[in-house]
């Protein structure tokens, strides 16, 4: 059982940045993508921003977000990180972490959740 941790959720006004971070128990050897998710109140639960493990890291983007997040993996830390930058009041959302592994089936795990909120 693959265990995500996610990090770096606050408070920030309307324009800032913040940094979430998720670490997994498991090294990423058999891990096929890595992504954040978020759910607003009311709403349900959307992509953000997916990863691919591996050299290549294809990377893809919800259109909200695009040109403003960064989705990147350290695969020595086993840890994925999104690196929010323009944040808007509707980027608030509780922020969770996803991760895609190759076992037979595949297994698909999910973090605790993070809350972002952009308010001035």
């Amino acid at each position: 059982q693959v265990q995500l941790v996610e990090s770096g959720g606050n408070l920030v006004q309307p324009g800032g940045s913040l940094r979430l971070s998720c670490a997994a128990s498991e090294n990423m050897f058999r891990l096929i993508t890595m992504g954040w998710y978020r759910q607003a109140p009311g709403k349900q639960r959307e992509l953000v921003a997916i990863i691919s493990a591996g050299s290549s890291a294809v990377t893809n983007y919800a259109d909200s977000v695009k040109g403003r997040f960064t989705i990147s993996l350290d695969n020595a830390k086993n840890t994925v990180y999104l690196q929010m930058n323009s944040l808007k009041s509707e980027d608030t959302a509780v922020y969770y972490c996803n991760a895609l592994y190759a076992t037979y089936p595949p297994s698909n795990y999910w973090g605790q959740g993070t809350q972002v909120t952009v308010s001035s």
